[in-house]
Protein backbone atom coordinates (compact mmCIF):
# COMPACT_ATOMS: atom_id res chain seq x y z
CA UNK A 1 0.00 0.00 0.00
CA UNK A 2 1.04 3.64 -0.90
CA UNK A 3 2.32 5.41 2.15
CA UNK A 4 0.48 9.03 2.65
CA UNK A 5 1.28 12.05 4.03
CA UNK A 6 -1.79 13.22 5.28
CA UNK A 7 -3.21 10.57 8.29
CA UNK A 8 -0.46 9.85 10.41
CA UNK A 9 0.18 8.71 14.15
CA UNK A 10 3.28 10.28 14.16
CA UNK A 11 3.69 12.87 17.00
CA UNK A 12 4.63 16.38 16.25
CA UNK A 13 7.85 17.72 18.18
CA UNK A 14 7.17 20.17 20.56
CA UNK A 15 10.47 22.01 19.47
CA UNK A 16 11.99 23.13 16.59
CA UNK A 17 13.83 20.66 14.89
CA UNK A 18 17.73 20.65 15.19
CA UNK A 19 19.82 21.15 12.17
CA UNK A 20 21.76 17.00 12.62
CA UNK A 21 17.86 16.54 11.76
CA UNK A 22 17.95 18.26 8.84
CA UNK A 23 21.02 16.97 7.93
CA UNK A 24 20.52 13.31 8.61
CA UNK A 25 16.89 13.94 6.01
CA UNK A 26 19.73 14.41 3.26
CA UNK A 27 20.96 11.13 3.97
CA UNK A 28 24.89 11.83 3.66
CA UNK A 29 26.06 8.58 3.87
CA UNK A 30 24.14 7.46 0.82
CA UNK A 31 24.95 10.83 -0.85
CA UNK A 32 28.89 10.27 -0.97
CA UNK A 33 28.82 7.89 -3.67
CA UNK A 34 26.38 9.69 -5.49
CA UNK A 35 28.69 12.59 -5.40
CA UNK A 36 31.61 10.63 -6.09
CA UNK A 37 29.81 9.42 -9.22
CA UNK A 38 28.77 13.02 -10.50
CA UNK A 39 32.61 14.16 -9.82
CA UNK A 40 33.93 11.60 -11.81
CA UNK A 41 31.43 12.13 -14.72
CA UNK A 42 32.55 16.01 -14.51
CA UNK A 43 36.19 14.84 -14.44
CA UNK A 44 36.17 12.53 -17.23
CA UNK A 45 34.58 14.94 -19.50
CA UNK A 46 36.20 16.57 -22.35
CA UNK A 47 36.85 20.69 -21.94
CA UNK A 48 37.30 23.03 -19.19
CA UNK A 49 34.99 24.33 -16.07
CA UNK A 50 36.51 26.59 -14.02
CA UNK A 51 36.84 25.52 -10.34
CA UNK A 52 34.77 27.49 -8.95
CA UNK A 53 31.87 26.37 -11.19
CA UNK A 54 33.00 22.71 -11.22
CA UNK A 55 32.34 22.92 -7.21
CA UNK A 56 28.93 24.31 -7.51
CA UNK A 57 28.23 22.12 -9.96
CA UNK A 58 29.18 18.97 -7.71
CA UNK A 59 27.15 21.18 -4.87
CA UNK A 60 24.04 21.17 -6.58
CA UNK A 61 24.38 17.32 -7.15
CA UNK A 62 24.52 16.79 -3.50
CA UNK A 63 21.61 19.44 -2.82
CA UNK A 64 19.64 17.65 -5.51
CA UNK A 65 20.32 14.18 -4.23
CA UNK A 66 19.44 15.60 -0.38
CA UNK A 67 16.18 17.10 -1.89
CA UNK A 68 15.10 13.44 -3.06
CA UNK A 69 15.93 11.66 -0.52
CA UNK A 70 14.47 14.59 2.44
CA UNK A 71 11.40 13.83 0.23
CA UNK A 72 11.12 10.15 0.18
CA UNK A 73 11.06 10.20 4.09
CA UNK A 74 8.51 12.87 4.44
CA UNK A 75 6.68 10.46 2.04
CA UNK A 76 7.53 7.54 3.70
CA UNK A 77 7.75 8.45 7.56
CA UNK A 78 5.08 6.38 8.60
CA UNK A 79 6.77 3.53 6.50
CA UNK A 80 9.99 4.25 8.52
CA UNK A 81 8.31 4.06 11.99
CA UNK A 82 7.83 0.73 11.02
CA UNK A 83 10.74 -0.44 10.43
CA UNK A 84 13.93 -0.63 13.04
CA UNK A 85 16.20 0.35 10.81
CA UNK A 86 14.59 3.69 10.10
CA UNK A 87 12.83 4.14 13.36
CA UNK A 88 15.16 6.47 14.63
CA UNK A 89 15.18 8.72 11.64
CA UNK A 90 13.90 12.75 12.04
CA UNK A 91 10.04 11.84 10.78
CA UNK A 92 9.20 8.52 12.56
CA UNK A 93 10.79 9.56 15.74
CA UNK A 94 9.18 12.97 15.92
CA UNK A 95 11.70 15.12 15.63
CA UNK A 96 10.50 17.11 13.38
CA UNK A 97 7.23 17.62 11.43
CA UNK A 98 6.66 16.71 8.05
CA UNK A 99 5.72 19.82 6.75
CA UNK A 100 8.81 21.29 7.68
CA UNK A 101 10.79 18.29 5.93
CA UNK A 102 8.65 18.84 2.80
CA UNK A 103 9.22 22.68 2.56
CA UNK A 104 12.93 21.41 3.38
CA UNK A 105 13.11 18.97 0.16
CA UNK A 106 10.97 21.23 -2.19
CA UNK A 107 13.43 24.26 -1.00
CA UNK A 108 16.34 22.43 -1.83
CA UNK A 109 15.10 20.85 -5.11
CA UNK A 110 14.76 24.23 -6.52
CA UNK A 111 17.28 25.87 -5.37
CA UNK A 112 20.03 22.93 -6.59
CA UNK A 113 18.40 22.91 -10.03
CA UNK A 114 18.27 26.67 -10.25
CA UNK A 115 21.45 27.42 -9.44
CA UNK A 116 23.05 24.59 -11.32
CA UNK A 117 21.44 26.18 -14.33
CA UNK A 118 22.53 29.41 -13.72
CA UNK A 119 26.43 27.89 -12.54
CA UNK A 120 26.70 26.02 -15.87
CA UNK A 121 23.96 25.01 -18.49
CA UNK A 122 20.31 24.43 -18.53
CA UNK A 123 20.69 21.16 -19.81
CA UNK A 124 22.72 19.61 -16.87
CA UNK A 125 19.83 21.82 -14.73
CA UNK A 126 17.36 19.92 -16.49
CA UNK A 127 19.20 16.32 -15.80
CA UNK A 128 19.11 16.81 -12.17
CA UNK A 129 15.68 17.66 -11.85
CA UNK A 130 14.78 14.73 -13.97
CA UNK A 131 16.40 12.54 -11.74
CA UNK A 132 14.94 14.20 -8.65
CA UNK A 133 11.32 14.18 -9.66
CA UNK A 134 11.94 9.92 -11.05
CA UNK A 135 13.34 9.03 -7.74
CA UNK A 136 10.44 10.63 -5.70
CA UNK A 137 6.89 10.12 -8.09
CA UNK A 138 8.57 6.99 -10.18
CA UNK A 139 10.23 5.33 -7.55
CA UNK A 140 9.41 6.31 -4.22
CA UNK A 141 5.09 7.14 -4.91
CA UNK A 142 4.62 4.29 -7.67
CA UNK A 143 7.03 1.89 -8.16
CA UNK A 144 7.99 1.20 -4.19
CA UNK A 145 5.04 0.03 -2.58
CA UNK A 146 3.30 -1.41 -5.26
CA UNK A 147 5.91 -4.17 -7.43
CA UNK A 148 8.82 -6.39 -6.51
CA UNK A 149 10.58 -4.81 -9.28
CA UNK A 150 10.77 -1.49 -7.76
CA UNK A 151 14.37 -1.53 -7.16
CA UNK A 152 15.04 -2.37 -10.94
CA UNK A 153 13.54 0.38 -12.68
CA UNK A 154 13.52 3.33 -9.39
CA UNK A 155 17.58 2.46 -9.38
CA UNK A 156 17.53 4.69 -12.90
CA UNK A 157 17.50 7.72 -10.41
CA UNK A 158 20.92 6.78 -8.70
CA UNK A 159 22.50 6.15 -12.40
CA UNK A 160 21.98 9.87 -13.03
CA UNK A 161 24.93 11.68 -11.09
CA UNK A 162 27.67 11.10 -13.76
CA UNK A 163 25.48 12.32 -16.85
CA UNK A 164 25.02 15.27 -14.78
CA UNK A 165 29.04 15.70 -13.70
CA UNK A 166 29.70 15.25 -17.21
CA UNK A 167 26.70 17.72 -18.85
CA UNK A 168 28.07 20.11 -16.20
CA UNK A 169 31.40 20.90 -18.39
CA UNK A 170 30.17 19.70 -22.13
CA UNK A 171 26.34 20.91 -22.04
CA UNK A 172 25.68 17.49 -23.60
CA UNK A 173 25.83 13.54 -23.36
CA UNK A 174 28.17 11.16 -25.24
CA UNK A 175 28.85 7.40 -25.42
CA UNK A 176 30.74 7.17 -21.89
CA UNK A 177 27.97 8.53 -19.54
CA UNK A 178 25.56 6.84 -21.30
CA UNK A 179 27.75 3.66 -20.18
CA UNK A 180 28.44 4.86 -16.74
CA UNK A 181 24.41 5.37 -16.50
CA UNK A 182 23.84 1.79 -17.47
CA UNK A 183 26.65 0.41 -14.86
CA UNK A 184 24.94 1.86 -12.10
CA UNK A 185 21.57 0.72 -13.06
CA UNK A 186 22.64 -2.73 -13.11
CA UNK A 187 24.37 -2.51 -10.13
CA UNK A 188 21.57 -1.36 -8.27
CA UNK A 189 19.76 -4.64 -8.16
CA UNK A 190 22.53 -6.22 -7.02
CA UNK A 191 23.66 -4.48 -4.52
CA UNK A 192 20.49 -3.14 -3.15
CA UNK A 193 18.72 -6.99 -3.01
CA UNK A 194 21.83 -7.93 -0.47
CA UNK A 195 20.61 -5.44 1.31
CA UNK A 196 16.64 -6.36 1.52
CA UNK A 197 17.81 -10.42 1.79
CA UNK A 198 19.03 -9.32 5.50
CA UNK A 199 16.77 -6.68 6.53
CA UNK A 200 13.59 -8.50 4.63
CA UNK A 201 11.70 -8.77 8.05
CA UNK A 202 11.75 -4.80 8.23
CA UNK A 203 10.18 -4.66 4.62
CA UNK A 204 7.60 -7.48 5.63
CA UNK A 205 6.85 -5.37 8.62
CA UNK A 206 6.35 -2.20 6.50
CA UNK A 207 4.02 -3.80 3.82
CA UNK A 208 6.92 -3.34 1.61
CA UNK A 209 6.72 -5.68 -1.47
CA UNK A 210 10.30 -5.98 -1.57
CA UNK A 211 11.89 -8.79 -3.81
CA UNK A 212 12.62 -11.26 -0.86
CA UNK A 213 9.41 -10.51 0.44
CA UNK A 214 7.26 -11.43 -2.14
CA UNK A 215 9.08 -14.08 -4.18
CA UNK A 216 10.92 -15.04 -1.70
CA UNK A 217 14.89 -15.78 -0.83
CA UNK A 218 16.10 -18.29 -3.42
CA UNK A 219 14.25 -15.77 -6.31
CA UNK A 220 16.33 -13.10 -4.90
CA UNK A 221 19.44 -14.84 -4.66
CA UNK A 222 18.97 -15.92 -8.61
CA UNK A 223 17.91 -12.48 -9.42
CA UNK A 224 21.42 -11.09 -8.04
CA UNK A 225 23.06 -13.46 -9.74
CA UNK A 226 21.26 -12.97 -13.12
CA UNK A 227 21.68 -8.91 -12.14
CA UNK A 228 25.53 -9.53 -11.64
CA UNK A 229 26.07 -11.05 -14.87
CA UNK A 230 24.11 -8.14 -17.13
CA UNK A 231 26.26 -5.60 -14.61
CA UNK A 232 29.74 -7.51 -15.61
CA UNK A 233 28.59 -6.65 -19.65
CA UNK A 234 27.94 -3.04 -18.70
CA UNK A 235 31.16 -2.74 -16.87
CA UNK A 236 33.22 -3.82 -19.65
CA UNK A 237 31.33 -1.90 -22.00
CA UNK A 238 33.69 0.91 -21.85
CA UNK A 239 36.53 -1.04 -22.91
CA UNK A 240 34.89 -2.54 -25.85
CA UNK A 241 33.86 1.00 -26.66
CA UNK A 242 37.41 2.21 -26.37
CA UNK A 243 36.08 4.71 -24.38
CA UNK A 244 38.28 4.14 -21.20
CA UNK A 245 42.44 2.67 -21.25
CA UNK A 246 44.22 -0.20 -19.56
CA UNK A 247 43.87 1.25 -15.99
CA UNK A 248 39.91 0.90 -16.31
CA UNK A 249 40.14 -2.22 -17.89
CA UNK A 250 42.11 -4.07 -15.28
CA UNK A 251 40.31 -3.21 -12.54
CA UNK A 252 36.97 -3.29 -14.25
CA UNK A 253 38.23 -7.23 -15.01
CA UNK A 254 39.17 -7.67 -11.36
CA UNK A 255 36.64 -5.67 -9.74
CA UNK A 256 33.89 -7.13 -11.24
CA UNK A 257 35.63 -10.94 -11.03
CA UNK A 258 35.67 -10.45 -7.67
CA UNK A 259 31.63 -8.96 -7.63
CA UNK A 260 30.87 -12.39 -8.97
CA UNK A 261 32.71 -14.61 -6.67
CA UNK A 262 30.40 -12.62 -3.60
CA UNK A 263 27.29 -12.75 -6.18
CA UNK A 264 27.76 -16.60 -6.42
CA UNK A 265 28.25 -17.47 -2.76
CA UNK A 266 24.89 -15.31 -2.16
CA UNK A 267 23.30 -17.63 -5.30
CA UNK A 268 24.11 -20.60 -4.06
CA UNK A 269 23.21 -20.26 -0.17
CA UNK A 270 20.21 -21.91 1.17
CA UNK A 271 20.18 -19.98 4.73
CA UNK A 272 16.92 -17.86 5.95
CA UNK A 273 18.25 -17.27 9.32
CA UNK A 274 19.27 -13.42 9.32
CA UNK A 275 21.83 -13.62 11.74
CA UNK A 276 24.10 -15.53 9.43
CA UNK A 277 23.74 -13.35 6.52
CA UNK A 278 27.98 -12.91 5.94
CA UNK A 279 27.79 -13.27 2.23
CA UNK A 280 24.95 -11.28 1.54
CA UNK A 281 26.29 -8.55 4.15
CA UNK A 282 30.09 -8.46 2.32
CA UNK A 283 28.60 -8.22 -1.14
CA UNK A 284 26.77 -5.52 0.09
CA UNK A 285 30.00 -3.95 1.67
CA UNK A 286 32.07 -4.82 -1.66
CA UNK A 287 29.38 -3.61 -4.46
CA UNK A 288 30.08 -0.15 -2.50
CA UNK A 289 33.86 -0.23 -2.83
CA UNK A 290 32.99 -1.48 -6.42
CA UNK A 291 31.60 1.47 -7.84
CA UNK A 292 34.15 3.71 -6.42
CA UNK A 293 37.27 1.89 -7.88
CA UNK A 294 35.80 1.87 -11.15
CA UNK A 295 34.40 5.07 -11.44
CA UNK A 296 37.77 5.99 -9.85
CA UNK A 297 39.52 4.44 -12.49
CA UNK A 298 37.34 6.06 -15.75
CA UNK A 299 39.13 9.32 -13.78
CA UNK A 300 42.55 7.86 -13.69
CA UNK A 301 42.34 6.86 -17.79
CA UNK A 302 40.55 10.02 -18.92
CA UNK A 303 42.62 12.97 -16.75
CA UNK A 304 45.26 11.70 -15.02
CA UNK A 305 46.76 9.67 -17.77
CA UNK A 306 45.83 11.96 -20.53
Amino acid sequence: MASTPIMSGLNTPAMPAHWRDFLALTKPRVMTLVVFTGLCGLLAAPGHIHPVLAFTAILCIALGAGAAATLNQWWEADIDAKMKRTANRPLPAGRMDRQSALHFGVGLSVFSVILLGMATNWFAAIVLAVSILFYVFIYTIWLKPRTAQNIVIGGAAGAFPPVIGWAAVTGDVSALPVALFLLIFFWTPPHFWALALFVKTDYAAAGIPMLPVVSGEVATRRQIWLYTAIMAVAALVPVLLRLTGLVYGVTALAGTALFAVFAFQVYRRRESDPARMAPERRLFKYSILYLFLLFGAVVVDRWVLA
